[in-house]
């Protein structure tokens, strides 16, 4: 099959999700392209496509592509629906709002052409993060509008279906839960430095992913502990001079230290204990990259984490509340046991998050869904 995945921004999850489904499909044998946004992402995100493009056979497309719904749109349709029908996919699989749109509509266009694609949308989190109100009610109804233009939707967690049809509604097309996958070779511990910071913060400097809290909560750490700690933050974002300037009002500037984006696996080298205050989520890799390398991980209890962890694991703290975590982060860095306490079954873990298995589900439904729409009248 010739197989293209839509999404706008080349970071985080999302674009952890589609290089692993490229790779693992083309090993199958399948033709695999990327359309994606042109203006997010630096070089460590160009490393990351010069390392994907001998599997991808359809090439990687970048156009402009805004974050919100703006008239620039059309011109990013426009030449995206030109690079998409020359070369005549059989599956268009959008992720993220801005790719499931573009998938959806794109592969509506190509079917009144007669063209026979299957046409499916992974949210992501995506929308779903909106509450309702100004936009989210205007962002649910474009969703009830593209959810009719699809073949399927795809969630990577029951959390994401279920707050899907919470917000969005019943859902009218299939729909299908797909967990994110990790490669085996994940499921190795990369170590230590030898002086580890206690705790650390990976991915995006932006509120959503709960930067400010993982910084209030080291701050009641230390207060409960009795002592000064150290911990260091990964990555780049909108939010991360607010950060800074936190960190000093709070007297912290000389124990948190803040670092641009790296490899998973060298991050985790540097602190004991992995720190995921998001105020929302799907399936987020941190954390299950973060469990194979047998780390010690604190996480909000947000999205589809606690289906990770185990649903009573007392790492899971509540969402948004920066002083409960950092009762948490008091007791890793002081009970010797906290990690063998809280880590998941490994063996049941492995067998649910892996990368193949991901792909080979994801590949069924790309086959059964083209057979059908083939042999309909």
């Amino acid at each position: 099959m010739r197989i293209i995945h839509c999404f706008r921004s080349p970071v985080g999850g999302i674009f952890r999700h589609v290089r692993d489904l490229a790779i693992e499909h083309s090993k199958a044998g399948h033709e695999v392209g990327i359309v994606c946004d042109s203006t997010t992402g630096g070089a460590f995100e160009d490393k990351l496509f010069d390392q994907i493009r001998p599997y991808l056979a359809l090439g990687l497309t970048r156009i402009p592509i805004n974050r919100a719904i703006s008239p620039s749109d059309f011109g990013a349709f426009m030449k995206s629906y030109q690079q998409i029908k020359s070369l005549q996919p059989d599956v268009l699989h959008g992720h993220g709002a801005k790719g499931g749109a573009i998938a959806r509509v794109i592969g509506s266009l190509l079917r009144v052409n007669r063209y026979c694609v299957a046409r499916l949308y992974s949210p992501h989190g995506g929308s779903l993060h909106f509450r309702p109100g100004v936009p989210g009610s205007t962002v649910f109804m474009l969703e009830r509008i593209l959810e009719r233009m699809g073949d399927a939707t795809v969630f990577v967690c029951a959390f994401e279906r279920d707050a899907y049809i919470e917000k969005i509604g019943r859902l009218t097309k299939k729909a299908f839960v797909n967990y994110n996958g990790i490669d085996s070779t994940e499921f190795i511990s990369p170590g230590l430095v030898e002086e580890p910071r206690d705790f650390q913060y990976i991915g995006m400097m932006r509120d959503l992913k709960g930067g400010d809290l993982f910084i209030r909560a080291f701050a009641e750490a230390e207060r409960i502990v009795g002592r000064p700690m150290s911990a260091v933050m990964i990555g780049d974002g909108p939010d991360q001079e607010k950060y800074q300037e936190m960190m000093v009002q709070l007297g912290l500037g000389q124990r948190i230290t803040m670092l641009p984006a790296m490899k998973q696996r060298e991050a985790f080298r540097l602190a004991r204990t992995l720190v995921v205050p998001s105020r929302a989520e799907a399936m987020p890799y941190i954390v299950l990259e973060a469990v194979a390398a047998g780390k010690p991980i604190i996480a909000a209890r947000v999205g589809g984490i606690p289906e990770a962890l185990g649903q009573n694991n007392p790492a899971l703290t509540p969402a948004g509340d920066w002083q409960a975590m950092g009762q948490v982060m008091a007791r890793a860095a002081t009970d010797p046991t906290w990690h063998e306490m809280t880590r998941p079954d490994m063996d049941a873990f492995e067998k649910t998050f892996s990368s193949h298995a991901m792909g080979q589900r994801m590949l069924e439904l790309y086959q059964s869904l083209h057979v059908e729409i083939r042999n309909r009248p």
